[in-house]
């Protein structure tokens, strides 16, 4: 392995991962457009750099998206949402750089819990993936929104509702089975449904610019405090104090991203969820908890590695990310398939090491980044509002380079706007945005291939276990209330 460390590898595989970071880090441009975009390049690269350079961009944009999420709340990618919960409450406290201290240094070690799961565990995990069928799915999918409600701060109730709403919005466009149009009112640009980056955009970016000026917020001040600076002991102690969190977010983020369709959001939100509902100061997530920065951010770079699990060993990739790897992969000659591990060890050893060394590379990367985006967010506040309008309405006219999208995400900026005001949580909705397709689908299907019967959908083992489970998180809040009134 020590031509790794070839200059003619290091230098594109760092260039990449700064490549990561500034696309994790810009809201509307995706890890997925990222590895597109290097795919190509990579073509022409030895092999080993072409996957150092694939590997290196999946993995720094995951973790990138964190940094605007945490200064403006505004993710850089789907996988950050569940940042903005208490990251940014930090960073309103003044204590923003121990925040993005503490996601560079849990993103390598979620990163290299994940990588050796992933060598350890693959054949097992991949197997169990693919006992899933469209029942467990939709229980999955279902389990993973009302997560997002039941964490979200403020009434289940409100949770709930915004969660409705993003299902509801999800369904607008044709019919995945009947190809019936819905909710289009004639529209030939709502054909294809709203799209989720400028409604994340919309809600997440614009809104906070709406309060700015609302708020009547002086524009000519700093959007942070000159002195954010990065508490590197203060984060290795807080990390050390809450090292089962690290380890059991790390877990739970490798197992989900090895579910194939489930992906790095679902897992961030998962880990947070666990997280709140197993730590003794569960009731302080949403205010600023420091465990409520970890575990998300510990996730979601162990479920980038878990998504490798059935692309490595089955060919079947575990998010959009691996989807467009696994056409690198073969593009190199690389044959995903339980074959894969027999008959070319040394291939999978050469993508093992480099997803490992990654995440050291990420500590250093991840900090450039992180100082460089604190620089220029010492700008005027008037100018970095401005700059985050433009970089909204650039990032959603880039996904299908339509003006429709950008009257999207000006409308739910509004929204956002609108429903916070309310106390209404904006993630449950982001989230039933994602998964609402899955729910139908998986929910349809499955009636489908049971004749109507629902009984695989209560009876089945996996079913049953997700089922409860769901039941049991959502009756939680109204006992524990209960049991503290009774305790009075």
């Amino acid at each position: 392995m020590a031509d790794l460390f070839h200059l003619q590898i290091l230098i594109p595989w760092f260039l990449c991962m700064m490549l990561g970071i500034f696309v994790g880090a810009t809201p509307g441009l995706t890890a997925t457009m990222a590895v597109a975009l290097i795919v190509p390049i990579s073509f022409y690269m030895p092999p080993n750099a072409g996957l150092a350079m694939i590997i290196g961009v999946s993995f720094t944009a995951i973790f990138a998206g964190d940094i605007p999420a945490t200064y403006l709340r505004i993710p850089g990618t789907p996988a950050s949402a569940a940042a903005t919960l208490d990251g940014h409450e930090m960073c309103k406290r003044g204590r923003g750089g121990l925040a993005l201290t503490l996601d560079v240094y849990c993103s390598s070690l979620g990163g290299l819990i994940g990588v050796i799961l992933l060598m350890v565990l693959a054949p097992q995990l991949a197997a169990f993936a693919l006992r899933f069928s469209h029942f467990e799915y939709f229980w999955m999918a279902l389990l993973g929104l009302c997560m997002s409600a039941v964490v979200s701060q403020g009434s289940l109730l409100r949770g709930l509702f915004a969660a409705a709403l993003g299902i509801l919005l999800s369904t607008i466009g044709l019919d995945g089975i009947s190809g019936a149009q819905r909710f289009t009112f004639g529209q030939i640009d709502l054909m294809d449904g709203l799209g989720f980056i400028p409604v994340m955009i919309g809600l997440f970016g614009l809104s906070e610019v709406l309060r700015n000026v609302v708020q009547g917020k002086q524009l000519n001040q700093a959007t942070i405090p000159a002195g954010v600076t990065l508490d590197h002991k203060l984060a290795w102690t807080e990390i050390w104090r809450r090292k089962g969190t690290v380890l059991k977010s790390s877990v739970a983020g490798t197992v989900i991203g090895a579910l194939p369709g489930a992906g790095a959001d679902i897992a961030a939100w998962a880990a947070y969820g666990l997280a709140q509902k197993t730590s003794r100061e569960g009731k302080s997530f949403g205010t600023g908890a420091v465990e409520g920065v970890i575990a998300p951010t510990s996730a979601n770079n162990a479920a980038v590695a878990g998504a490798w699990i059935p692309a490595l060993v089955f060919g079947i990739p575990g998010d959009a990310v691996t989807a467009i790897v696994l056409g690198a992969l073969i593009m190199y000659d690389i044959k995903p398939g339980p074959a894969l591990f027999r008959d070319h060890a040394d291939q999978v050893s050469n993508i093992f090491q480099i997803a490992l060394r990654t995440q050291l590379f990420l500590i250093p990367c991840g900090l450039l980044g992180v100082k460089a985006f604190s620089w220029i967010l010492r700008l005027p506040r008037g100018v970095v509002m401005t700059a985050v309008t433009v970089f909204s309405v650039v990032g959603s006219y880039t996904m299908r380079n339509s003006l429709f999208d950008v009257y999207v995400m000006f409308v739910f900026g509004l929204i956002g706007f609108f429903l916070e005001s309310r106390k209404v949580p904006l993630a449950p909705l982001i989230l039933g945005l994602i998964l609402g397709p899955v729910l139908e689908e998986t929910f349809r299907t499955g009636l489908i291939k049971s004749e109507g019967s629902f009984r695989p959908f209560l009876l089945r083992p996996i079913c049953l276990v997700l089922w409860i489970t769901l039941f049991a998180a959502l009756a939680a809040p109204g006992f524990y209330s209960w049991w503290r009134r009774r305790a009075r």
